[in-house]
């Protein structure tokens, strides 16, 4: 066996004893590792919000949790809290809502921004997970508190929501009962409601989430900025190292390489194509001697793939344009992080400093950083 073929076994050895509570069996990259939620990605986490542009509408749709889980999961959506609206009191308590008749309605505020989300498609998305013919229920949940509302801060907004409404109409035999009034007396529920399906990912929900997985989310990153340049290139601008890790998919050695223990401010871009791919707000140190990962920057920009070599079933992770093999994808990650490890050779990635980013035309991902 020569040298160069040790050092590689050596460093999937050393791999494994980093990553012996294993438990990924992914079978290929149509299925990618999931942390262990089972709702859909947020896909506004990584996005930048002009607090002063957003708008809001408040969304009454039956037990606030799932309804709260699901519209902060729509493109577009800034923040999502859950309370009650509309009833006959100020300032109710949750026991005052389901036991003294206040007259509140379970409800959302969403705040979003119109120039990523009109109110017409959040409006869609809402009809899409409530039945607004039944009177005073939805899911499994009876009562006056969880009846179907639709409440406005802008007179404008009407307009757009008894146009949604004659439009879902047409879908229905029985009338739409959904009241769509200004919103008042408007509470924020307690803190154990909010965030309350992240919090309990198997608590209870009546909201379907399928219909996320067909909306439409632009990348952060464009992937046109960022071509593959020739093989020929390639060689010319990358050290022996780094041409065979990222193009003969090679492992460099644990403890050994540049970015195993740098936790400045900054990104890690695509070391041939220069595409902005992991955020050092989202490294940390996982001891198993390679820079590590709980997240890319923008889920497209990194691919996987079933990896079997070694007699192992592991996940490889290559990035976008450039196709470079980066490492692998594990399901040990820090749990309250989602779980994962993207587990990187410093070999296919470069640091670019946070000071650095705005002169090297990465400004537009420097509040990912902070």
């Amino acid at each position: 066996m020569n040298i160069k073929l040790v050092g590689t076994f050596i460093g999937i050895v050393l791999l494994l004893a980093a990553c012996s509570n294993v438990t990924s069996t992914l079978t290929g990259s149509s299925n990618p590792v999931q942390a262990d939620s089972k709702y859909p990605p947020n896909p506004n986490v990584n996005l930048s919000f002009d607090t002063d542009q957003l708008a809001e509408i408040y969304l009454a749709g039956g037990c606030f949790w799932g309804v709260e889980a699901y519209m902060e999961r729509v493109y577009g959506v800034y923040d999502v809290t859950s309370g009650y609206a509309n009833g006959d009191t100020e300032n109710p308590t949750y026991e005052d809502v389901i036991r003294k008749n206040t007259g509140h309605a379970e409800t959302v505020h969403v705040r979003y921004d119109p120039e990523r989300v009109s109110l017409e498609k959040l409006l869609t998305h809402f009809f899409g997970i409530i039945d607004p013919t039944l009177l005073n229920q939805q899911g499994n949940d009876r009562g006056t508190q969880y009846r179907t509302g639709v409440y406005y801060t802008n007179e404008a907004d009407k307009v757009v929501i008894d146009q949604i409404i004659a439009k879902e109409q047409e879908r229905y035999d029985e009338p739409i009962v959904t009241e769509v009034e200004p919103l008042r007396n408007f509470t924020l529920a307690e803190e154990y409601h909010q965030d309350y399906l992240e919090k309990n990912p198997n608590g209870y929900c009546h909201v379907e989430f399928d219909a996320l997985e067909n909306q439409e989310i632009p990348s952060l990153i464009d992937p046109a900025l960022y071509p593959k340049p020739s093989d020929e290139e390639i060689k010319k601008m990358l050290t022996k190292e780094q041409y065979e890790v990222t193009q003969g998919s090679d492992t460099e050695r644990a403890f050994s390489n540049e970015y195993w223990d740098l936790f400045e401010p900054g990104i890690y871009v695509d070391v041939v194509t220069g595409e902005p791919l992991f955020s050092s707000a989202d490294k940390y140190d996982s001891m198993c001697g390679w820079p590590s990962f709980t997240k890319p920057i923008d889920p497209a920009v990194v691919l996987e793939f079933e990896d079997t070599s070694y007699n192992m079933v592991r996940t490889e992770v290559r990035s976008r344009t450039g196709d470079s093999h980066l490492g692998h994808v594990f399901n040990d990650g820090p749990k309250d992080r989602g779980g994962l490890r993207y587990c990187i050779n410093s070999a296919a990635i470069k640091f670019i400093p946070q000071e650095e980013m705005e002169a090297a035309g990465y400004d537009y991902l420097i509040h990912l950083t902070k």
